[in-house]
């Protein structure tokens, strides 16, 4: 069974924005996985001293095959410096995984499947 790693921005930290909904939509396109036959796990992150060791450890759990950066951190110019640390620790972390993008949280499954 193929594996995959979704890594995002945690909507509860966005400043004025309810989370839940976000939230949601998140756990069902990480529910559409398991209908593709795709082991997969997300780790929801935010700016700040948490976001390496959060990240690490979800990068050395499992050997990943993909490992798919959602939208919200490569979209957000302010985000650029999260995004140039996640693309380097998925480097050093997890070599063997291809590294894909989606355009929302709603096609990770497809970002994913055009590397598996």
């Amino acid at each position: 069974m193929s594996s995959a790693l979704v890594v995002g921005y945690d909507p509860q930290a966005i400043p004025g924005v309810d989370g839940e909904a976000p939230r949601a939509a998140l756990d069902a396109e990480l529910a559409r996985f398991g209908e593709h036959g795709i082991d997969a796990a997300m780790t929801l992150i935010v700016f700040d001293e948490s976001a390496e060791s959060t990240l690490v450890a979800s990068l050395t759990k499992q050997p990943w095959d993909v490992v798919v950066v959602g939208g919200g951190i490569r979209k957000a110019e302010p985000l650029l410096p999260l995004f140039e640390q996640i693309v380097n620790l998925i480097r050093r972390h997890a070599p063997q995984a291809a590294i894909a993008f989606n355009t929302s949280g709603g096609d990770s499954v497809e970002a994913a499947q055009r590397w598996l």
